[in-house]
């Protein structure tokens, strides 16, 4: 692992500590050139050649690298990116109706919530995305495939467990002497961390949060999603109610649809009790197959039940398109890269 310091993961004063760089303000101008996604220090033309050799040697202008690019005809795209330990994760590039750019990143190598429906989740955890590589992964995509829109934490990981970091990837994405991406454009996902999500609504920052509901049924919920067995619906609710009052942000409930398993009419009556009387839309995902898991793909006769269940009852819905199939970058299927737990043999399939 490289002993250089990674300046992506630091905002412009603590570039200018830590290299000891002097007057500050050129700590200012180095993390303007790093938020264009720059591939040298000599492409810091607003620096002096002494400075630049300076950031040579002392300092790291990325730590990752991207392995691989898959594009699907619909126009996902899906980076590998390996990490300076030689683990791997993937982020991707997702494209809506209005041509709008939004960037899926991940938060952790593999995940720990082993939700049963998920590919990521089959993979177990290896460490949590220092800020640095949460922040690479951004304008790496932007590299590839021009200025984005949006960001959302929805990759692999469960952002409430690498919280502070993804804070401070958000603060160096968002500060105005840099990319400058506005907190309205950053959503967060979590499965339901209720500890995390009153920490949000506290502490900040101000961005939008999704939680992955999936069902509104106790005991399906936990079969599904582990998690639930400590985190009840009951306080998740009101987690998600008191985030909505104190930001004064609507909150997303997403819910994977799992063919035969939870788009009955009994579970939506489930879901449109759990969510009446506080500020929430649904966003629906139909399931995206992942080989090895005993689930399956609902039809569309199903969708459009629960949607037309969900609506009657005055819920705003949203019936999300499948996309980045073809390259295993749909929600729910990301994990193509492989590890293995406390070794240096890594590899990505």
């Amino acid at each position: 692992m490289c002993k250089k310091i990674s300046i992506t993961g630091l905002l412009p004063e603590e570039i200018s500590s830590q290299l000891d760089i002097k007057p500050s303000f050129r700590g200012v101008q180095i993390f303007e050139w790093l938020s264009k996604g720059i591939d040298s220090f000599d492409e810091m033309t607003n620096l002096s050649q002494a400075l630049r050799q300076q950031l040579s040697e002392k300092a790291q202008l990325r730590c990752c690298k991207v392995s691989k690019i898959l594009e699907d005809s619909d126009g996902t795209v899906k980076l590998q990116i390996t990490l300076d330990d030689s683990l791997a994760v993937e982020t991707v590039l997702l494209k809506d109706r209005e041509n709008r750019k939004t960037a899926c990143v991940s938060c952790q190598v593999g995940c720990a919530m082993n939700c049963a429906f998920c590919q990521t989740g089959k993979l177990g955890i290896a460490r949590s995305l220092r800020p640095e590589e949460i922040v690479e992964q951004f304008f790496l995509l932007e590299k590839h495939s021009g200025p984005l829109d949006n960001i959302v934490f929805m990759g692999m990981g469960e952002p409430m467990m690498n919280l502070e970091n993804v804070r401070k990837a958000i603060a160096i994405l968002t500060d105005k002497r840099g990319r400058n991406l506005s907190e309205r454009r950053i959503t967060l996902s979590t499965s339901g961390v209720i500890k995390g999500i009153y920490d949000l609504a506290d502490n900040g920052p101000l961005i939008r949060l999704a939680v992955s509901l999936t069902t509104a049924d106790e005991k399906l919920r936990e079969n599904l999603m582990p998690i639930a067995k400590t985190n009840p619906l009951a306080e998740l609710r009101n987690a998600i109610d008191y985030y909505a009052k104190k930001t004064g942000r609507r909150v997303t409930l997403e819910a994977a649809l799992l063919g035969n398993t939870n788009t009955s009419e009994q579970s939506a009556k489930n879901m449109i009790n759990f969510a009446r009387g506080i500020d929430v839309n649904v966003n629906l995902i139909p399931w995206n197959p992942v080989e090895g898991l005993p689930f399956k793909e609902p039809s569309n006769n199903e969708c459009r039940r629960f949607v037309e269940w969900l609506e009657k009852a005055g819920l705003n819905v949203t019936l999300r398109t499948r996309r980045g199939r073809e390259i295993g970058g749909a929600c729910g299927q990301l994990g193509k890269t492989l590890y293995k737990k406390n070794s240096d043999s890594k590899k990505l399939s």
